[in-house]
C-alpha cells in the first residue's frame, strides 16, 4: 500500500474517533475514489503515491468546480461545504505553484523547445515539456493559458 493511502486510512480513523463528520466523509470519499482507480480497467493494480496524488487532485478539482457552481446558483451553504472538502483534500496534495513559478517553467520550456515565434503549432511540444514538471502542482488550465499567452495565441 502506498504511504499516502496509508496516511489517509490513519487520518480517517483519527477523524472517526474525534467525531469530525466533515473530515470523515471527505476521507471516505477520497479512499473510495482511490479504490475505484485501483480496480478500473482490465486488471486491478496497486496505486503509487504519484497515482494517489493524481486521484486526490482530481477530487479536489471536482470540489472547487462544484463550489463555484453552487455559489453561482445562490446555494452558499452547499458551496461552503464543497470548499471545506477541498481544503481537507489540499492537505494531502503537494503545494501548488504560484503564477510566477508557472510562468518561469513555461518560459524555460519554450526556450528549450525552440518554440518562440512558432505560435500555436508548438503548443503540444511545449505542453509535453511542461506537463511532467507541473503534474499535481498546478491546474492544467492555468498552465495551458500561460503557454498560449507566451506562444502569442
Amino acid at each position: 500500500m502506498s504511504a499516502l493511502k496509508d496516511q489517509l486510512h490513519t487520518d480517517l480513523v483519527t477523524a472517526m474517533k474525534a467525531r469530525d463528520a466533515l473530515r470523515t466523509s471527505t476521507l471516505r470519499m477520497a479512499l473510495a475514489a482511490i479504490t475505484n482507480a485501483e480496480v478500473a480497467g482490465k486488471e486491478a493494480k496497486e496505486l503509487t503515491d504519484e497515482d494517489v496524488i493524481t486521484v486526490l487532485g482530481s477530487e479536489a478539482k471536482k470540489r472547487r468546480e462544484a463550489a463555484e457552481a453552487f455559489a453561482a446558483g445562490d446555494r452558499q451553504e452547499l458551496a461552503d461545504k464543497e470548499k471545506a472538502e477541498a481544503e481537507v483534500l489540499a492537505v494531502y496534495l503537494p503545494e501548488q505553484l504560484s503564477a510566477d513559478e508557472i510562468k518561469a517553467i513555461v518560459t524555460a520550456a519554450v526556450e528549450s523547445a525552440g518554440a518562440a515565434g512558432e505560435g500555436m503549432k508548438a503548443m503540444g511540444k511545449v505542453m509535453g515539456i511542461v506537463s511532467p514538471q507541473v503534474k499535481g502542482k498546478a491546474d492544467g488550465g492555468a498552465v495551458a493559458a500561460e503557454v498560449k499567452s507566451q506562444l502569442g495565441a
